[in-house]
């Protein structure tokens, strides 16, 4: 027995020595800038990106954070509790290091480039995230931040969930017999419509919510002429909450190409919050899912979406 004992406790104290030494090693992360990253400290950590804010919260490591970026909206507490580093893509380099990080970790996309790179020269390591609109991409998304953190055995009950409730989103979707034509518009200005083409999160969430996205011949966001918008025959316009900027119903149904579409025939308009539409982050399949509901109400009579994260404790 004492033999066992004994055994039991050097096992113990090498067990505690290595992974005291692999935690002195650091932490290698490989980013979206195919550069491998060293963190050896993430105490501080500065998140720049409304998803990456969103997974820290959902893994518990919200008293790491020193720091967030105005995208950064759920959940509330995280704007509220936390200094503002300004908007994702006009990030102040003094902003984030005067907070003595020793962690940032930013969402693919995030700047100015002046300020990245100035954050890059910075004797603190940089995590950039990538940024991939597909079911696998918010999946490899929660596990990189949770390695990043030192948190893989959360990362993966947060994967799980999220994939479980993607799986539920696959099974809604495969009732869709006939997928209506939804064209993303991000903003209406001097009648000119910006719409959201292929490789973009509207593009994806349209196809998650088992639609087609309208708009087939370019990428990324553009804007388009009122002859296009015609000839793309939308059925629904979508689009995101934006306060006293948001698009209004009947600008669109008013709209000269947009009255000549089944649009403004079937007064079919839905806005949705941004972040929750948008941001592929842990919500993204109930997101999508609310979307379906609202395309095709007949699905809503399938029962109420049992979302794995509102049971799994990720947190600890």
């Amino acid at each position: 027995m004492t033999c066992c004992r004994t055994l039991a406790r050097l096992l113990l104290s090498g067990g505690l020595a290595f992974a005291s030494a692999a935690h002195a090693a650091g932490i290698t992360v490989h980013d979206a800038r195919n550069r491998d990253v060293t963190v050896t400290d993430f105490a501080r950590t500065v998140s720049i990106g409304g998803a990456i804010t969103e997974i820290l919260y959902a893994l518990g490591l919200e008293s790491r954070l020193v720091g967030v970026d105005t995208t950064s909206l759920y959940p509330a507490a995280a704007l509220q509790d936390k200094p503002n580093v300004g908007y994702v893509r006009q990030i102040s380099a003094e902003g984030v290091l005067g907070l003595n990080p020793t962690l940032i970790l930013a969402i693919q996309g995030s700047g100015p480039r002046d300020t990245m790179d100035i954050l890059e020269t910075a004797k603190v390591p940089l995590v950039l995230v990538p940024e991939t609109f597909s079911e696998e991409g918010l999946i490899e998304k929660i596990k990189l931040v949770g390695h990043a953190m030192g948190v893989d055995a959360r990362a993966e009950c947060l994967s799980a969930a999220v994939g479980a409730d993607l799986a539920q989103l696959r099974a809604l979707r495969a009732k869709v017999t006939k997928p209506v034509r939804v064209m993303f518009v991000m903003s209406l200005q001097n009648g000119r419509a910006m719409v959201a083409g292929h490789k973009t999160a509207a593009d994806e969430i349209i196809q998650l919510a088992g639609a087609a996205n309208a708009v087939e011949d370019y990428d990324g966001y553009k804007v388009i002429s009122d002859e296009a918008i015609v000839a793309a025959k939308p059925d629904v316009v979508l689009s995101i909450e934006r306060g006293k900027d948001s698009l209004q119903a009947d600008a669109v149904y008013t709209h000269p190409a947009f009255a000549l579409t089944p649009v403004a025939a079937n007064k079919s308009f839905i806005t949705m919050d941004g972040l929750y539409l948008l941001g592929f982050g842990p919500r993204t399949a109930a997101a999508a899912r609310d979307l379906s509901v609202k395309l095709y109400p007949a699905l809503a009579e399938g029962g109420a979406f049992a979302s794995a994260l509102s049971t799994a404790n990720c947190r600890q």
